[in-house]
């Protein structure tokens, strides 16, 4: 079986980057991990900051997905090990949401995302579901 997911308010929601369990890394504490990756797309302090402070996950992405300021000369390069580390540490962090993750056993996951061919498996899965292979990378570690 394949477990799909997209918002947080579906079945597994909670695998969802906008769910709401917050991480702390870099020492600082994100409310979602959405605001953790987006921010992480730019250089400039400033605007990292007033990502990490959106007062929803949904106003970080948009923020993020500004290119009204530059993105960081390497975020290709990087993106899926900072999308990595921070689903790790939200699993980490939330006991019931590793309790979850393990819970899906050896079933493959899938962000069922239409828009998003790179991180869900876009509207004709043939997207490349990394966020669904980096659960099933988190859940083999956990």
């Amino acid at each position: 079986m394949t477990i799909y997911f997209y918002t947080k308010n579906d079945e597994y929601g909670e695998f969802s980057n906008f769910s709401p369990h917050g991480v702390e890394l870099d020492e600082l504490w994100w409310p979602t991990v959405e605001h953790y990756f987006q921010a992480q797309k730019f250089e400039d302090a400033a605007y990292r900051e007033r990502i990490r402070t959106a007062h929803n996950a949904m106003q970080a992405a948009n923020l993020g997905r500004s290119r009204k300021v530059p993105l960081r000369a390497d975020w290709e390069e990087v993106k899926d090990e900072i999308m990595y580390q921070g689903v790790l540490k939200k699993f980490q962090t939330h006991q019931e949401l590793k309790t979850l993750l393990l819970s899906t056993g050896e079933q493959q996951i899938v962000e069922n995302a239409p828009g998003d061919y790179y991180w869900g498996c876009g509207k004709d899965g043939t997207g490349l579901n990394r966020l669904g292979e980096i659960l099933v990378r988190v859940r083999g570690e956990l």
